[in-house]
């Protein structure tokens, strides 16, 4: 992994939403909670302005983080995150520990490449429809992905491309999968021309008897 993320974080003493509005209002400060593990969960404050700056890397929604807290480190990675829905303040983060050799659940981003040379879009006359951005994975802290690619190179029109086709680093697992072939779901589908199939459908059949 070539990123590394680090915050800081200070203890939150004071609770409710009174004191989470003075917070963010007159300290610049964002609540956040900590929690997972064997550990009681624990409520902190980090700077408002780390966290956006973090927020720009897409690495940090699916990374291993260093929050520092006081005297004492958490490895950490970000399990949910409350936005205000007209401003651009983050409300609130949840932070859930992980260790190296224990497996949790997460999602990370997909990325689909070779759009562009796509056999079935550049040869077939097709479209790509994306039918998931993201996977829940599970997996180490030391074998977390940044994000999982999507090969879309050699896929032809009239193909569905299944989390089953994809190729999860060493250590990965689909949640999905894990629960049975039925819940293999679509993760993109190369859509045929319009018209093709009505084309093929409208095509003269031989006549009967014909020598």
């Amino acid at each position: 992994m070539s990123n590394e993320f680090t915050l800081n974080a200070e203890i939150r003493e004071d609770m409710g939403k009174g004191a989470s509005r003075r917070l963010r209002r007159l300290e610049n400060l964002m609540p956040a909670i900590v929690y997972g593990g064997k550990k009681k969960p624990v409520n902190v404050t980090i700077p408002h302005k780390d966290m956006v700056k973090a927020l720009e890397n897409e690495a940090f929604y699916s990374h291993v983080i260093t929050l520092n807290i006081g005297e004492k480190t958490e490895t950490v990675i970000l399990k949910d995150l409350q936005r205000h829905p007209a401003k651009a303040i983050i409300m609130h983060a949840d932070f859930l520990r992980v260790s190296k050799t224990k497996k949790f659940t997460t999602k990370v981003p997909l990325h689909f490449i070779n759009e562009d040379t796509c056999i079935g879009v550049k040869m077939q006359g097709g479209n790509i429809l994306h039918n998931m951005t993201e996977l829940e994975i599970s997996c180490t802290a030391a074998n977390l992905p940044e994000f999982i690619e999507v090969d879309l190179a050699e896929v032809e029109a009239g193909t569905i491309v299944h989390i089953s086709d994809l190729k999860l680093p060493k250590g990965v697992t689909s949640v999905a999968l894990s629960h049975g072939a039925d819940y293999d779901l679509a993760v993109a589908t190369v859509n045929k021309k319009k018209g093709a199939a009505a084309d093929e459908d409208d095509a003269p059949a031989e006549e009967a008897g014909e020598e």
